[in-house]
């Protein structure tokens, strides 16, 4: 079983002052839209008998609500991130909120990125990890060493700009890519089974992908950049899913497993959906 137990906190904070990834736009935040949003996803977590965490926002985090990537946990052990410059007042908050839960905190070596959970999912004995974007690959060895895991380094396709060139964001300062964080490319369903969107990722990641021993279901792209189907909580008995995405809704279904779907569309203007808005603790 996996995703029995959750830490969120809410989007009271949620803003666009720093549009940090490509799907920020010019459309004015509603807050509230946003915060009821959040609470119909905590309430399909807690009616799939998901044990919440839920703790208060950090104060004037716009992104704070996204506490995917506020570490990467696994047997009481939080390897902590390391954010972009206008999300750093996020990181000593989900320290010290790990820590008073009881998590040995570590940090990766200076001068590396690490997005957390966005970008580091792991599936059995794997570390499926992200890279060139929000964390870097010698972060991502640091923490499947750290987990005892072994790293699948994944690298998904960049933004370009029309000259062909890849887009840098002007608020990180680091390359993006409408992937930016794997979680938005990569689902994990249960211990032995992934989804996954092909045209995300590179053919180098295809490959290593294609060779994992473990059950694979191929989303389909336009659910997958529409409908952030990716982006989704599974219990292996239940499934936290976008309500735009129904091939693989019933693909799932299929499998046996129970659906519930929120209607999510003010939280995905700051690049995060279903997945984002929780850390997997257990």
């Amino acid at each position: 079983m996996i995703n029995q137990h959750l830490l969120v906190s809410d989007a009271d904070y949620f803003a666009d002052e720093f549009k940090i990834n490509p799907y920020y736009n010019d459309s004015e935040i509603n807050v509230k839209k946003a915060k009821a949003e959040h609470h119909e996803i905590v309430d399909c977590f807690k009616k799939a008998g998901i044990k919440i965490t839920q703790v208060t926002p950090p104060a004037g985090c716009q992104d704070g609500v996204y506490t995917a990537n506020w570490a990467l946990v696994r047997n009481g052990v939080a390897v902590m991130s390391r954010l972009p410059k206008a999300r750093k007042a996020e990181e000593p908050y989900a320290k010290q909120t790990l820590e008073s839960l009881g998590f040995k905190c570590v940090e990766v070596p200076d001068g590396l990125m690490f997005s957390g959970q966005g970008d580091s999912l792991i599936a059995g004995n794997y570390l499926l990890a992200g890279s060139g974007y929000r964390s870097d690959p010698d972060a991502q060895k640091f923490a499947a060493d750290t987990l005892g895991l072994e790293l699948v380094q994944l690298h998904a396709n960049p933004q370009l700009n029309p000259d062909g060139t890849e887009h840098i964001n002007p608020y990180t300062e680091h390359a993006d890519s409408f992937w930016y964080d794997l979680d938005l490319a990569i689902a994990v369903i249960d211990e032995h089974t992934i989804a996954y969107c092909k045209e995300a990722l590179d053919a180098e990641s295809n490959a290593k992908i294609e060779a994992l021993p473990l059950d694979k279901i191929i989303v389909d792209y336009d659910e997958c950049t529409k409908g952030f189907a990716c982006n989704m909580v599974s219990t292996s008995k239940y499934a936290i899913m976008s309500n735009k995405a129904p091939k693989f809704q019933k693909e799932l279904e299929n499998r046996g497993i129970i659906c519930l779907t929120p209607d999510v569309t003010e939280l995905k203007e700051g690049g995060g959906y279903i997945r984002c808005v929780s850390l997997w603790l257990s």
